[in-house]
């Protein structure tokens, strides 16, 4: 798939790419009822765990039961599960057919490796966070939500963009 003296395919048009993502969209509103997001495929991951080592913390605790369901279908089979790993494989054969496959790590040169990646876990931890408290990703808010034209969606889409903008002032330094 990859070849290291082949060069990188270039990138799809952005503008094509997001019309198949809202096609993606469209039929998962037709098919699944619902739309895209990502969250909860986590969550069910997690409370799969959690009944597998602490079976009956999970069944009596309200959050984990929600997931668990009657214990007829395990929660892995959710289809945001399915949606994610689809994702995932999706963009690897992605990456592997444009020749874009290598392992390193994007940063600018004002910036360790190290301080990096804990900049990035530690954004990453603080929006699973909000993602539990929002109720949902911003994947969802913003593709589902801004797809049905509800306020709440676009007016938190945009307060996002805002808070990213806005904070891109400060480290501005370590890309450059």
């Amino acid at each position: 798939m990859s070849h290291p003296n082949l060069p990188p395919k270039p990138y799809l048009n952005p503008y094509l790419a997001g019309f198949g993502l809202g096609l993606v969209l469209l039929t998962t509103f037709i098919v699944m009822g619902r739309g895209l997001g990502a969250s909860g495929a986590f969550t069910s991951v997690v409370a799969t765990a959690v009944h597998a080592v602490a079976p009956a913390h999970a069944e009596n605790n309200a959050f984990y039961a929600e997931y668990l369901g009657d214990g007829t279908k395990s929660p892995l089979k959710d289809w945001l599960v399915f949606e994610v790993l689809g994702v995932f494989i999706g963009g690897l054969l992605s990456g592997a057919f444009a020749n874009r496959l290598k392992v390193t790590v994007e940063k600018g040169p004002n910036i360790s490796t190290r301080w990096r990646l804990l900049l990035a876990f530690v954004g990453g931890a603080i929006l699973a966070v909000g993602a539990k408290l929002a109720l949902g990703c911003m994947s969802g808010q913003a593709l589902s939500g801004g797809a049905l034209l509800n306020l709440g969606s676009w007016v938190a889409m945009m307060c996002i963009f805002g808070g990213a903008y806005a904070l891109a002032w400060f480290v501005r330094r370590q890309w450059l």
